[in-house]
Formats: C-alpha cells, sequence, structure tokens
C-alpha cells in the first residue's frame, strides 16, 4: 500500500483550470472558492458583471490566475466568443453550475417562459458540455452538473417546469458518462436540496409574500429533512471537489445527492 497517492496530491488542483457557471453567487461562488483554495487557476462564468468582479478580485488573493466572462450562456454567439478565447488555455474541468427557478403555475406557463427555463437549466448545459468535449478531444477531462432534488422526487408545487429541466441534466450526464468514459472523460452529477443561497432566501421571501400555501411547504420540508437545517453552499462545493478530483476517478456518471437526507427520508 505504501505505493498508493497521497491523499492531499489527490485533492491538488495545481496547474489545472477550472471554469465554473454561475460563479458570482451562492454554490457557484462557493465552488469556485474551493477551487481556487486548493489551486486550481479559474474561468468564471456569470451574467451579473459586478458581483463577478467582486468575486475574481477576492480569489485572486489565492495567487492564481482568475479570468472572469460576463455573459448569458443562452447566446450562443457569446457563449462560442468566450470558448474560442479559451482555446489557449481550455479547462481541465468544467462544473455547469448556472440556473434559474421561477416559480409559475403550471396552466400559466407560457412558450417564452418555458423556452427561457430550458435555454438555461438544460440547454446552456448541453452545448457548454459538448464544447467541453468536442475541443479537450482525446485529452479528456472532467465535468460535473449541477441538478437538483427536484428532478428525482417534486417537492415544491408550481415547478415543473423547473423538475423537468434539472431531470434532463441527470440524464444528460448519464449519457456523457456511458459514451465518453472510453474518451478519458468523467462525468457526473450532484443533487443539491435545501442549500440556503442568496437567491432561494431572495425567491423565498418575494413568494411567501404572496402564496401562503409555500409556507405549508416550507414547513413540511424542513419536518421531512433528517438533518433538520439547511445546507450552505460550501457543503456542496466539497462534494464538487470531490468529484472532480482524483478521489474519484472511478465514479463515472453518478448523481450524487447533497440533501441532508431529503431523498432518502
Amino acid at each position: 500500500m505504501d505505493n498508493l497517492p497521497l491523499l492531499a496530491t489527490m485533492m491538488d488542483f495545481s496547474g489545472k483550470r477550472v471554469l465554473v457557471t454561475g460563479a458570482a453567487s451562492g454554490i457557484g461562488k462557493a465552488i469556485a472558492y474551493r477551487f481556487a483554495q486548493a489551486g486550481a487557476h479559474l474561468e468564471l462564468v456569470d451574467m451579473d458583471a459586478d458581483a463577478l468582479a467582486s468575486v475574481s478580485a477576492e480569489l485572486a488573493r489565492f495567487g492564481k490566475s482568475v479570468h472572469s466572462h460576463t455573459l448569458d450562456l443562452c447566446d450562443t454567439g457569446r457563449r462560442l466568443e468566450m470558448w474560442t478565447n479559451l482555446a489557449e488555455r481550455l479547462p481541465d474541468v468544467l462544473v455547469n453550475n448556472a440556473g434559474i427557478y421561477p416559480f409559475k403555475k403550471f396552466t400559466n406557463v407560457d412558450a417564452e417562459f418555458y423556452a427561457r427555463v430550458m435555454d438555461v437549466n438544460l440547454n446552456a448545459v448541453f452545448w457548454m458540455c459538448q464544447e467541453m468535449i468536442a475541443r479537450r478531444g482525446t485529452r479528456g477531462g472532467v465535468i460535473v452538473n449541477i441538478a437538483s432534488i427536484e428532478a428525482v422526487i417534486p417537492f415544491k408545487e408550481d415547478m415543473a417546469h423547473y423538475s423537468i429541466s434539472k431531470a434532463g441534466v441527470i440524464a444528460l450526464t448519464r449519457s456523457l458518462a456511458k459514451e465518453y468514459a472510453r474518451h478519458r472523460f468523467r462525468v457526473n452529477a450532484i443533487i443539491p436540496g435545501g442549500i440556503a443561497t442568496e437567491g432561494t432566501t431572495s425567491v423565498a421571501k418575494r413568494v411567501l409574500k404572496l402564496d401562503v400555501g409555500l409556507v405549508k411547504s416550507g414547513i413540511e420540508f424542513m419536518q421531512r429533512l433528517p438533518v433538520g437545517r439547511a445546507g450552505q453552499p460550501d457543503e456542496v462545493a466539497r462534494m464538487t471537489l470531490v468529484l472532480a478530483s482524483d478521489l474519484a476517478a472511478y465514479v463515472h456518471g453518478a448523481a450524487i445527492p447533497v440533501d441532508g437526507g431529503f431523498l432518502s427520508a
């Protein structure tokens, strides 16, 4: 057993480059922080230019390069432009975290609303994975996609569109893992649930003022949650780091819950 690699080296991302979408806040920001701490160079993507600049400046203290890309991932032209600019510094790891979770009653969902949710939550993930795999080719790489417990057990009402988009992320993850493992790609997903972020807190406060039924759903959620508390973005970030590292060298096509036990309850 003396010839086994050291744990410290297996979690060391020095010399590696990691691209994180939705990196300006919440889970994405926490993921970017942990990779920076582990020695990775970063490519950070978000629509919020000011927040992204703030995160980039904060992470620069780790002494690794941090590049910011302010764009809407649904904008095909801008997305392709970003990948073209990355030609000389292609990421070794891609983390597809960006997503939206707007509430809307199923019978009120129109084509424009539905298309936007699918474009951000699923289609953008599809195209980002395609660019990563096509451009890295035989060099391989690692992809970690962020799904949701709503893809497995829909719990909140008025979120059918969201559940569908995240179920698609899990299906995409498994398909790519099956097809590209032989090409040295590892593709896995994380299924977060009940994570307290700026975004979820903001949405909850806004909706709770208008929807008393959601208060009941929130209470029921916490009653079902074995751990009895909301999760923190960093708890998702840690698992992302594990899946992207050599610790998970034989993990392919997995969908790992980080949900305080919700799916098992």
